[in-house]
């Protein structure tokens, strides 16, 4: 299908549950169905509310695909079917919620939708403001609730359309209390934890603030793709200039204090490193101390590369549509502005145009050097001004000293004369310094020495002092020229390596992503387009250099010189390295799956090739004692044998027994019957299968739902377990509790205990942490036992036990709390995997022919995996 139009995605964005958003999603398609438009209804819930369920009316909606997971029976949508059906635009609810696993389902519903639109299917989805990945840790210290299904943001931020459903939080705790959202029995926990005003105010902000931040981007890519230059004032963006020097400290909280004036203002931080590399008084510390006191202050800073920073400032604040520029007062004195003319902070102003400038004092102001850095440049401007300069400066002091000739002798004028001299060589070079020695040294020769008004010489102590005065003028001149050449030359490196700083800054930050080291280089350069492409494009205006095998770094833009290109190719060896990185991390990730199938392999191997062969080995020598006919064994004698043999095979039995269930496990096959259990039911068989245990009293505890054999046996795994370590003369105590329709069973141990790092390792297959003795099997008992208590929608977990040992808690829901038991199989036990991409279902999961919702619980306390809630109207 490659010559299909991807679908278009529109999302409605919500701030929280019950604003609407199911509610507009239908009724945008009411409103296309009626212009003509395909739509169907892929999935949407309504969640029992009647105005919601209206909307359906009229719309065609996809039968839903049932499925049987842990025991229940649950609807998703038919993904299959909505591609068969090929509509032009397709209604999906719920766009973060998890699918149930198997039937090849995708984790995912986005996953579906992403997949519909590849199809050339426009979808309609809808979904809260907790659900994306970047705010999913904010919300939770919000709201005190985690939620454990989200969406990446790159995926909503593709969409085409993004629409705010907007409810102020009074209205939608009244909507709440009138009963519009849940059912009455759960309005005032709804309204006394998660849709508390303060938690609504601050979810709604949230939302408001991402949304703009989109239509930000959007803002800046019409503007950009239009070539519109002028600064639109949509929102407030403050830039701040640092120069690296002592004063940038001020400038960064002034300018942080004029961002804050407007709620979303945002804040960057600009340094512009001259390609020549002449930057004056620049402190690298300095400027690493600033930008950690930008992001500290919530702003970002960045680094661009210009020769003239006026220009390259105005430039970067019109790119960013910025609407003010904060500048320090020039740290040059009033001399060296008198001598030098205009400074940035004056060019600037005079550049920005509709963009304000705030030119802050500060401590250094009037304190810098005579001559700025942008003076010490062999500039166009300096290039025409330095021969003008060697013609003009020396014919006014000609006409200075004329007045003052009864007052100087000839040594001092000469001397005036070539401090002219040295005066054009720092404006102009050499050449122009050249032209002015051969000047003066013709105005020194007709106007002041005898005979004077001519072009002759009458001692030759005056042509000798004449000769030297043009020597000494040329070399002066030549030396002042070469020490700027080197002064040049030597800030230029300096430039290279702050620019080639701030990239390793970058890396070692984590900026060190792909897109992200290709963002900064456009940034440093200046350029419109950077990109990594698979060969050197031939695309006139764009430059390219290798990035390693198979990749070239390609700008578009302006031309880069010499020195620039240099620095270019150092960023585009990190932008290579990046690149066999990611290849390599892509390459890892294919084999671990691998590589952990083969250490799961071979740990069984060598268990089997002891563990097995230890009971075998005695059971086999038993039997055949027993058949041997060369030794009369009496009765006492042929008991003990069998014993023996009754033993070993009855061991090996369990062994086997353990390995089998521990293979259904991982292939996810192994079925349970769950039902109503009382613990009077399992625990006296595991007490006597251990006698170094007892249970206390458990009268008043509820029966759980389980399957009482795997109950049994994982009861029976870890009360062995806690025997093996428990010192002699203390027994295993086994106690039950509940609370909040769950029942808890702890096995209580006064072994040795385990540090908090091992208690993860303790539920790996063929671990046997700090046992040293091989005979005592073969490490699987924690691991089976976590995988079937997480089977029977349980949990098992270590603690530590008051005084010293280990506590194992195993959790299982009450039968009276847990809904209609069934038969299904069972996924593999998280312990068991490397990954997880679906926890199963929590305590309290839903009822039958319902599916998990996407939305926070009603209360503020922490929940398992797939916890459920409220969801949108």
């Amino acid at each position: 299908m490659s010559d299909v139009r991807p679908g278009r995605l529109k999302v409605y964005l919500g701030a929280a549950p019950g604003v609407g958003k199911t509610y507009r999603m239908l009724d945008e398609g009411r409103r296309r169905a009626a212009r003509g438009t395909d739509v169907v209804v892929g999935f949407a819930e309504c969640h029992g509310r009647p105005r919601t369920e209206a909307m359906l009316d009229g719309l065609e909606r996809v039968p839903r695909a049932v499925c049987s997971h842990r025991g229940g029976r649950f609807e998703e949508m038919d993904l299959g079917a909505v591609l068969a059906r090929r509509p032009q635009v397709a209604i999906v609810d719920e766009c973060a919620h998890g699918n149930v696993p198997g039937e090849g389902r995708n984790a995912k519903r986005w996953q579906d939708i992403e997949i519909l639109l590849a199809a050339g299917i426009d979808v309609v989805t809808a979904l809260n403001i907790q659900h994306l990945e970047s705010l999913n840790d904010v919300v939770e210290k919000i709201t005190g609730v985690p939620q454990h299904e989200t969406v990446p943001d790159e995926v909503v931020r593709r969409a085409c359309q993004i629409e705010l459903v907007d409810m102020p939080p009074e209205g939608l705790r009244r909507r709440m209390a009138h009963g519009n959202i849940y059912a009455p029995e759960a309005v005032d926990a709804a309204l006394a934890n998660y849709f508390r005003p303060g938690n609504l105010a601050a979810l709604r902000q949230l939302a408001l603030l991402w949304v703009a931040d989109r239509v930000d981007e959007a803002l800046q890519e019409y503007r950009s793709r239009h070539g519109i230059g002028r600064v639109w004032e949509t929102r407030e963006r403050v830039v701040v200039a640092l120069t690296g020097g002592p004063e940038g400290d001020t400038l960064v909280r002034r300018a942080a204090r004029i961002a804050d004036r407007s709620a979303g203002g945002d804040l960057l931080a600009v340094h512009v490193a001259r390609s020549d590399g002449l930057a004056a008084g620049v402190s690298h510390a300095s400027l690493a101390r600033q930008r950690r006191l930008v992001e500290d202050l919530g702003g970002s800073y960045h680094s661009v590369v210009g020769d003239d920073v006026a220009a390259t400032l105005v430039e970067f604040a019109r790119a960013e549509n910025a609407t003010q520029l904060v500048l320090g007062t020039s740290r040059r004195g009033r001399l060296a502005r008198f001598l030098t003319g205009p400074g940035t902070g004056e060019t600037v102003t005079a550049l920005s145009g509709d963009i304000d400038v705030h030119r802050v004092t500060h401590e250094r102001a009037g304190r810098g050097t005579l001559l700025p850095s942008r003076r010490r440049t062999l500039s166009p401007a300096r290039l025409i001004a330095g021969p003008v300069a060697g013609l003009v400066l020396p014919v006014l002091l000609t006409a200075v000293l004329a007045q003052l000739r009864s007052t100087l002798n000839l040594t001092s004028e000469a001397l005036l004369f070539l401090l002219t001299v040295v005066g054009v060589a720092c404006i102009g070079g050499v050449a122009s310094a050249v032209i002015a020695s051969v000047t003066a040294s013709l105005l020194l020769n007709y106007w002041f020495i005898p005979p004077v008004g001519s072009f002759t010489l009458a001692e030759p102590n005056a042509l000798v002092a004449l000769a030297v005065f043009v020597v000494v003028a040329a070399v002066v001149a030549a030396v002042v020229d070469r020490s700027l050449r080197l002064s040049r030359r030597s800030a230029r490196a300096t430039a290279e390596a702050e620019t080639m700083s701030s990239l390793a800054g970058s890396i070692v930050r984590g900026e060190a992503t792909i897109p992200a080291l290709l963002e900064r280089t456009r940034e440093t350069f200046g350029m419109d387009v950077a990109d990594l492409l698979d060969e050197p494009p031939d695309t006139p205006g764009v430059t390219a250099v290798p990035a390693g095998p198979g990749a070239w770094l390609a700008l578009r833009g302006r031309a880069l010189s010499a020195s620039e290109r240099r620095v270019l190719a150092a960023f585009a060896a990190h932008v290579g390295s990046a690149v066999e990185r990611a290849r390599l991390a892509e390459a890892a990730a294919e084999v671990e799956p691998v590589r952990a199938a083969d250490r799961l392999r071979t740990a069984l191997l060598r268990a089997v090739g002891h563990d097995l062969r230890t009971p075998l080995a005695a059971g086999w020598a038993a039997v055949t004692s027993l058949r041997g006919r060369d030794v009369a064994f009496c009765a006492e004698d042929r008991e003990e044998l069998l014993a023996t043999a009754d033993a070993s095979m009855a061991k090996l039995s369990r062994l086997v027994e353990n390995l089998l269930d521990l293979s259904r496990l991982e292939a996810g096959v192994l079925t349970l019957n769950l039902r109503e259990t009382s613990l009077e039911e399992v625990l006296p068989i595991v007490l006597a299968e251990e006698p170094g245990a007892e249970a206390a009293d458990t009268e008043g505890i509820p029966p759980v739902l389980a399957d009482p054999p795997l109950l049994e046996r994982v009861l029976a795994n870890l009360v062995g377990n806690a025997a093996r370590y428990s010192p002699a003369g203390k027994k295993v105590l086994i106690t039950a509790s509940a609370l909040a329709g769950r029942v808890e069973l702890r096995v209580i141990d006064r072994g040795p205990g385990l540090p908090a790092d091992g208690r993860e390792r303790l539920f790996e297959p063929f671990q046997r942490l700090g046992d040293t003795d091989n005979t005592t099997g073969l490490g699987l008992g924690l691991a089976l036992a976590r995988g079937l208590t997480e089977a029977m929608n349980g949990t098992l977990s270590p603690e530590d036990t008051p005084g010293g040992g280990l506590t194992m808690v195993v959790s299982l829901p009450a039968a009276e709390h847990a809904g209609n038991p069934g038969r299904a199989p069972l996924p593999e036990p998280p312990a068991l995997r490397t990954h997880d991409p679906h926890p199963g279902p929590p305590p309290g999961r839903p009822r039958p022919g319902t599916h998990p919702r996407t939305t926070p619980p009603l209360t503020g306390r922490p929940h398992p995996p797939r916890a459920q809630g409220p969801a949108a109207p």
